[in-house]
């Protein structure tokens, strides 16, 4: 497997474990750790050895969501096809790449999973999550866009609850997101690997033709309900939002401020 800089990727017992490696800026989601996430997870897709795939984040967080900073130094200028074409590919794409893994994956969250951060974590199979852990997804209200690029936050919390989540822009505990179903299992903090683990191993017990199998069919059962008919559809309002006054006015005033008011709430 590759060397990455700002992932760390460990196989043990035929579980595969992929973590944003960049504590120090709350493993904000840069386009170098979505590029080497995405060749991770097809290397372990590839990999007879892998039958479960863990996806988390070293040090406090899960992550903080997309890397704002960059994305105000490198992308700030990009025009709607160039918005288009990275989004796209780095967000749309690799997100659906998750959902459509043939073998398991599995969220190990602690701290915050902000934005970009609950996008890639609920398309996930299963998630586990720290009794600390917190859930947010704040950036209509901070960058006056619709959502992240990836709705699938009504299909793993329910419609009200999703609305009332994305309207209010606020924290949701990972013990009111596992009375809503989002969550498979809220263990302390100081377990959250070990109690993780013994999951993806019992699972690994299983017959991974067979998993596959089931897995497929139980993506089907979302995708004739519309699921992916529903996230296209999101993307291209999502776009759209990026080309109003409303997100003009955000962006003169500053991405930084966005980021600052992103971090009151984490």
């Amino acid at each position: 497997m590759s060397d990455y800089s700002q992932i760390s990727v460990t196989i043990e017992e035929s579980v595969a474990t992929l973590l944003h490696a960049r504590s120090a800026q709350r493993n904000a989601e840069s386009q170098q750790l979505l590029d080497e996430l995405d060749e991770a997870l097809t290397a372990c897709i590839g990999n007879d050895d892998v039958r479960v795939i863990v996806i988390g984040g070293e040090g406090d967080h899960f992550s903080a969501g997309h890397d704002l900073k960059e994305a105000q130094e490198k992308r700030a200028g990009f025009t709607v096809e160039q918005r288009w074409d990275y989004e796209s590919r780095r967000y749309y794409g690799y997100a659906l790449r998750v959902f459509d893994c043939p073998k398991p994956t599995i969220a190990r969250v602690q701290g915050a999973c902000i934005a970009g951060g609950f996008m890639l974590a609920n398309m996930c199979d299963l998630v586990v999550a720290s009794d600390d852990a917190f859930f947010a997804d704040p950036v209509t209200h901070t960058l006056a866009t619709a959502a992240v690029e990836v709705l699938v936050h009504p299909w793993v919390m329910g419609l009200r609850q999703a609305k009332e989540f994305l309207f209010t822009g606020e924290r949701l505990s990972a013990a009111d997101a596992r009375a809503m179903g989002m969550v498979n299992r809220v263990v302390a903090r100081d377990v959250l690997n070990d109690e993780t683990m013994a999951l993806a191993r019992r699972i690994a017990a299983a017959p991974p033709f067979a998993i596959s199998m089931l897995k497929k069919s139980l993506n089907r059962s979302l995708d004739v309900q519309g699921f992916r008919a529903a996230l296209s559809a999101h993307f291209d309002l999502h776009q759209l939002s990026h080309v109003t006054e409303e997100f003009r006015e955000k962006r003169e005033a500053g991405l930084a401020k966005a980021i600052d008011k992103g971090k009151s709430m984490r």
